[in-house]
């Protein structure tokens, strides 16, 4: 009974030693003195998914992952570079998942268009049914 409760005790206690010990980075929770800069900073980290949450942005999770990128971003903002810069490298280096808005090019493109034709053929369904019913 002793070693049971233990072992639900230790496997209950894993996921809040899912982040590290260290401090969070130095500008990961922390605005820029520039307001227009900070702005900058927070609609570019709205727009960048969260690679340890998937479905939040930088700006939203609470992922130790995300308070290093929201750092970087602030970091580079306030060094003068541009948010699409910043974006383009982060693409670069996580892949075009990182961004809210992938490009269309020959991977995404069954994303975009498969809205288009799901619509289509729910319409062609329904006018199916409409001509069925009207007889």
């Amino acid at each position: 009974m002793r070693r049971t409760f233990l072992t639900l005790l230790l496997l209950s206690a894993a996921p809040a030693q899912a982040d590290s010990l260290m401090p969070s980075a130095a500008l990961a929770d922390t605005q820029l003195p520039d307001a227009r800069q900070e702005e900058q900073a927070t609609a570019l980290m709205e727009t960048l998914r969260c690679l340890v949450c998937q479905g939040q942005s930088i700006a939203d999770s609470n992922a130790e992952m995300a308070g290093d990128m929201r750092a970087l971003v602030r970091r580079r903002i306030a060094a003068g570079e541009k948010p699409d810069d910043i974006r383009t490298w982060l693409i670069a280096r996580y892949g075009n998942w990182v961004s809210y808005d992938p490009p269309l090019d020959a991977v995404t493109w069954p994303l975009w268009a498969m809205p288009v034709l799901l619509i289509a053929a729910g319409l062609y369904l329904a006018r199916g049914r409409f001509r069925r019913r009207g007889r």
